[in-house]
């Protein structure tokens, strides 16, 4: 059996679970109606599927709490640093703001938004499939005053096994989606506002850099989800190993790393040449552009000199 009808076959189980032993439980239901959103998330945020959905069944009582119905709020957000509409109740303290939405599913996106607060940072690092570290992680970084939180979410992840939905491909993803407009219309003319169709069936080549990270180079005009489709992975980790924004289009001869960028280079600093950037400096070393802002006390956005020196590792102490 391929393995999307593998995956087809299990977003199915609570509607075959109900015919044999009965109705629907809220869990099931929530599930059966939010897996599709949460591995959307996954694929665009590199979120575990499996971590959205327990967070949202357990912050929101499967659906059924206040926030969920009045606020469309599933994972229990606050208003802190929200210029949006709220609602309050007592949490840790009575009557705080929690955030409301015009939909669940802006839910869901905004839930992606606030896990990308440099506290949770360490996250990313983690395997895609680890959903027990991704718990502990997010207890570790204080999403959560419960002590027993990670605990409870991987109970819910085992109890209604939701890391299946973790392993869903890129191209499982795509073969979910509706097809693609046709790249000619009638008339046999281009439509302008269709992406060119990439040669999917080509071989890329896959290279090893200096700094130990597998990477292959770009060919021009490609976007993230061309470039994930070619290697069978996920648009979101090509934009997190490279640190790109989503609309991002690849030039010509580009560096593409299939793993993510380390924390230090083997040379100790690099001297700025004409015209580059923290970014480009941090593709060439592969070190995340994090760090070089962090050595270095300046920003990705921050212009370098020619022969500028750019600290590469921790400066020596």
């Amino acid at each position: 059996m391929r393995f999307f009808a593998y995956i087809t076959l299990l977003v199915l189980m609570p509607a075959l679970r109900a015919q044999a032993g009965g109705e629907l439980t809220d869990r099931q239901k929530y599930i059966e109606q939010w897996s599709r959103v949460a591995q959307d998330q996954m694929i665009e945020h590199g979120i575990p599927a499996s971590i959205t959905l327990a967070q949202g069944i357990l912050e929101s009582g499967n659906g059924s709490s206040m926030l969920s119905k009045k606020a469309n709020n599933h994972f229990g957000i606050k208003c802190h640093g929200w210029d949006g509409p709220g609602v309050y109740k007592d949490d840790d303290k009575k009557n705080e703001c929690f955030r409301k939405y015009k939909s669940a599913e802006e839910s869901f996106e905004d839930h992606s938004e606030f896990l990308k607060k440099a506290r949770y940072a360490a996250l990313y690092e983690l395997d895609i499939t680890d959903y027990k570290s991704w718990a502990k992680g997010l207890k570790k970084a204080g999403y959560a005053t419960d002590p027993q939180y990670a605990q409870r979410l991987i109970k819910i992840i085992e109890e209604n096994d939701l890391h299946i939905y973790d392993m869903v491909t890129s191209k499982d993803v795509i073969a979910m989606r509706p097809k693609a407009e046709p790249r000619f219309n009638e008339k046999g003319r281009a439509n302008t506002n269709t992406a060119e169709i990439m040669d999917l069936t080509e071989e890329r080549n896959v290279m090893d850099h200096p700094n130990g990270i597998r990477f292959t180079k770009a060919k021009d005009g490609e976007d993230l989800e061309s470039v994930a489709r070619a290697l069978d992975m996920a648009p979101w980790q090509i934009k997190r190993y490279n640190e790109l924004s989503s609309n991002y289009i690849f030039k010509g001869g580009e560096t593409i790393f299939l793993q993510p960028k380390r924390n230090k280079a083997k040379s100790d600093y690099h001297l700025a040449l004409d015209g580059e950037t923290i970014r480009l400096i941090s593709q060439r070393y592969g070190v995340k552009m994090t760090r070089l802002e962090q050595y270095n006390g300046i920003s990705v956005d921050s212009p370098l000199q020619k022969g500028q020196k750019v600290l590469l590792r921790p400066p020596a102490k």
